[in-house]
């Protein structure tokens, strides 16, 4: 899993800054205003919008943009969508597995946009159920390893995390990935917080439980199938089962 989650984290700091911004941030936004619909607007007392609050935030999100999408997912500003979550499977080059979580109103443009994608970039729309069983619900906290200048090293974060239910952290290089129950999320990140420990992202997401390993020439294709999927105005997360080593990483850039 460690060199997709490495993918995954360059690839975001990539997009944090490049011409898609304006789609991540409405990525972004989106999850605030659902996460506020369905379960009230005080992130106080509501994780999954404390956390999608403090995601939208470290991708430089507006403060003003993040407070209206609250605000209309709590019903206290109009223009609020009825958005459906809606998960797709399917298959990439080297048969790698993919999941495909949509937040849309408009279910036919979602399936549509995910078909296209799919298709265009040397893959296949899967049944449901035929893909989902190797993935698991989990969830991970990303911890960067520069904090205010120094170095984190792994015991710190398992000694801040080990009470919380963490089950295994990750060195990514930059970063650590902390794995837990999706139910032990809220304490795995509290616990970095009350021990001073910066955190990128808390996120419910779905693990593989068996991974593809992928060559110098499969790899740019599910790059690119992914990156497609992910320029659907309505696909929210892109989950797939592939691993790819530093070395090739380093090839393919």
């Amino acid at each position: 899993m460690s060199g997709h989650s490495k993918w995954a984290t360059t690839k975001h700091k990539k997009a944090v800054i490049d011409a898609k911004r304006g789609k991540l941030f409405a990525k972004l936004i989106k999850n605030v205003e659902v996460a506020a619909r369905v379960g009230g607007g005080d992130p106080a007392g509501n994780p999954t919008l404390y956390d999608a609050i403090q995601k939208a935030k470290k991708s430089s999100v507006p403060n003003d943009n993040i407070d209206r999408a609250v605000k209309r997912g709590a019903g206290l500003e109009a223009g609020g969508a009825d958005y459906q979550t809606i998960m797709y499977e399917g298959y990439g080059p080297a048969g790698v597995a993919i999941l495909i979580e949509c937040l849309t109103d408009n279910r036919n443009r979602a399936a549509g946009e995910v078909r296209t994608a799919i298709t265009r970039n040397g893959g296949n729309m899967a049944d449901a159920g035929s893909v989902s069983y190797l993935f698991s619900r989990r969830g991970v906290v990303v911890v960067p390893r520069e904090q205010d200048g120094q170095a984190l090293g792994e015991d710190d974060v398992l000694t801040a995390v080990l009470d919380a239910g963490a089950e295994e952290v990750n060195d990514l290089g930059e970063s650590f990935e902390v794995i837990s129950e999706p139910t032990d999320l809220v304490a795995v990140r509290t616990s970095l917080q009350d021990a001073g420990i910066d955190y990128e992202s808390a996120d419910a997401s779905f693990v593989p439980s068996v991974t593809v390993p992928l060559d110098e020439d499969t790899a740019p294709k599910v790059f690119r199938l992914i990156e497609a999927l992910e320029d659907c105005d309505d696909v929210q997360n892109v989950y797939a089962n592939f691993d790819v080593s530093d070395e090739i990483m380093e090839k393919v850039g």
